[in-house]
């Protein structure tokens, strides 16, 4: 039994100095605490252990000499129900009694009683909360359309279902139930707030909010319904491109249709080829290079334009107009992607814009076997290779997607292209 009572610490005063001021009187419980009175009369709990063979002192929090058992989490927080012993700041003594003991259980066993205490004091926050926290931390690294849509999705989709609970108690059940009411309706939406919960939850993880590992992406399918295949963007067979870009070409050289024969002969996505501008071609280089702002990964990219490419352009505007955007839509902005669809729909065509992309790619993986097919892709603007991969490839393969570029476009324009029929010299351009 302890040397304290309730009463001896309600009545517990300063100890009087030699100049007669008060000064701090400590007190003895017992197995290490000690009940510590301040000379402003202010008493707070303290444990006395060994830690690798070194004692430590380590305070418990106020002494709560009422017993009405004040808990004061700080912040304000008013959501964490009835708090342990380690998140209380006010103890009576026999709380302070079990809290030191758990502590000094902890020192025993070779733990660091201090972090475990302040772990435990540590707030944690809901799932709104670790939003937002995460959201200013990570958005640096994003585009604002990116921080954008992240705040965005989890609002209408995760918010309503897991903004209220706290991280640490966010499963693989919870996570289901946000996800369920969107997962077969809105299949894309639903695999990005996916991702974006996991990463509220990965930053939780980091700041010590949760323990628990993240929900597993095999758990939380395994608790959804299976998602349709999706639908990729419908393409012009590559071998019908010929004849397809030949019959537009005819049509003469209005800006929607002359934008989409650019697009196809570079490969380029829609709104690349709809917002091209004079100043980022060069025809004596034969390139086009694209701002960062323009481009789907964000970073720069040069097109290297084929004789077919450069015969477009060099047709569609004089050269003493050549400035601004080239293919200029109503009161001269840029073409709406409509704009190029409609050409589609007028030529009898369903497929899409986007989906000469495709044709090109199926083009160069039968028709131009020996060039390898990270050149494509890099022609396409695409990721290519393992971060490593990536760290060790300093060059953009110019020289081969010049050739891949000039065999696509005597592919796809031999009209253009000084190509008397539409027979690819593959392993002339290969050899190029």
């Amino acid at each position: 039994m302890g040397k304290l009572t309730v009463a001896k610490v309600k009545n517990a005063k300063p100890g009087i100095g030699k100049n007669g001021q008060p000064i701090k009187a400590t007190f003895q419980d017992g197995e290490g605490l000690f009940l510590n009175c301040a000379p402003t009369g202010a008493k707070s709990w303290i444990l006395r252990v060994q830690a690798d063979g070194k004692r430590r002192d380590i305070g418990l929090g106020a002494a709560d000499v009422d017993g009405a058992g004040r808990e004061a989490f700080g912040a304000g927080d008013d959501r964490l129900g009835e708090a342990s012993l380690m998140l209380k700041r006010s103890l009576t003594l026999a709380e302070a009694r079990e809290k030191a003991a758990a502590l000094r259980k902890l020192a025993k066993a070779g733990a660091n009683p201090v972090l475990e205490r302040d772990r435990k004091r540590k707030r944690v926050p809901t799932f709104a909360e670790a939003m937002k926290a995460a959201h200013e931390a990570l958005k640096a690294g994003w585009s604002e359309k990116t921080a954008k849509a992240f705040e965005t999705s989890l609002a209408d989709h995760a918010l309503p279902k897991l903004g209220a609970l706290r991280v640490d108690a966010i499963g693989s059940a919870e996570v289901i139930g946000a996800l369920a009411p969107i997962w077969t309706e809105k299949p894309m939406m639903a695999r990005k707030v996916r991702s974006r919960i996991g990463q509220v939850l990965a930053y939780a993880k980091a700041q010590g909010w949760r323990a628990e590992a993240l929900p597993d992406v095999r758990e939380l399918r395994s608790g959804l319904s299976k998602q349709k295949a999706g639908k990729h963007f419908e393409a012009v067979p590559f071998i019908e491109v010929p004849a397809f870009f030949a019959g537009e070409y005819a049509k003469g050289n209005a800006a929607g249709r002359s934008a989409l024969l650019f697009a196809i002969l570079t490969a380029a996505r829609s709104g690349e080829a709809r917002q091209a501008t004079w100043e980022q071609i060069d025809l004596e280089a034969r390139t086009w290079t694209l701002p960062a702002e323009l481009m789907k990964m964000k970073r720069p990219h040069v097109v290297t334009l084929s004789d077919a490419a450069v015969a477009l352009l060099e047709a569609y505007t004089p050269e003493d107009m050549r400035e601004g955007l080239i293919f200029r839509g109503a009161r001269g902005k840029p073409l709406t992607d409509m704009a190029l669809s409609m050409i589609m729909r007028s030529a009898g065509r369903t497929e899409t814009v986007h989906g000469f992309r495709s044709s090109f790619r199926d083009w160069a993986a039968e028709k131009m076997p020996t060039i390898p097919a990270m050149v494509a892709e890099m022609a396409l603007a695409h990721k290519v290779g393992t971060a490593t991969e990536q760290a060790y490839l300093r060059s953009d393969l110019r020289d081969m997607r010049r050739a891949l570029m000039d065999a696509w476009g005597r592919h796809v324009a031999p009209q253009l292209s000084g190509v008397a029929d539409n027979v690819t010299a593959i392993g002339k351009a290969a050899a190029n």
